[in-house]
């Protein structure tokens, strides 16, 4: 009987990396393949202006200007009203003014919730084209 030698054990089993690595980029080139035929771009068709068209300027009004002072008044073009005058004022402005925009300026020290009040007085007159000031200094 015949055994192997001593010498063939010491030597470590080669490891050939290269079919392995093949077989890796195979799956992977397919994977890439299939994952971009599987998405949908979706375009949507918009015309951009060119530098060549002139626009024309909109011609939006002014704001009117609504002011709520630290003793709690307010002021229409810087005087003291009510809210039954003011609702009448704003209503006047935008019938006038239709793309119009009517802004409270309110002073920074008034408790929130007398500017939430008169934000909402002002919202049931002019909808969605009323707005807070924000002072940003």
């Amino acid at each position: 009987m015949r055994f192997k030698s001593r010498q063939n054990r010491a030597e470590m089993p080669e490891l050939n990396l290269l079919p392995m690595m093949d077989v890796i980029m195979t799956v992977l080139t397919f994977f890439i393949i299939v994952s971009m035929t599987l998405t949908n771009q979706k375009t949507v068709n918009i015309t951009l202006p060119s530098a060549n068209t002139s626009t024309e300027l909109q011609n939006t009004p002014d704001p009117l200007v609504v002011g709520l002072n630290r003793q709690g008044q307010v002021l229409l073009a810087d005087q003291p009203t009510n809210e039954a005058a003011l609702a009448q004022q704003m209503q006047a402005y935008l019938v006038q003014n239709p793309k119009g925009a009517v802004i409270l300026k309110a002073d920074s020290k008034l408790p929130y919730e007398q500017v939430v009040k008169l934000l909402a007085t002002m919202r049931d007159v002019g909808g969605d084209r009323v707005s807070l000031a924000v002072d940003e200094s």
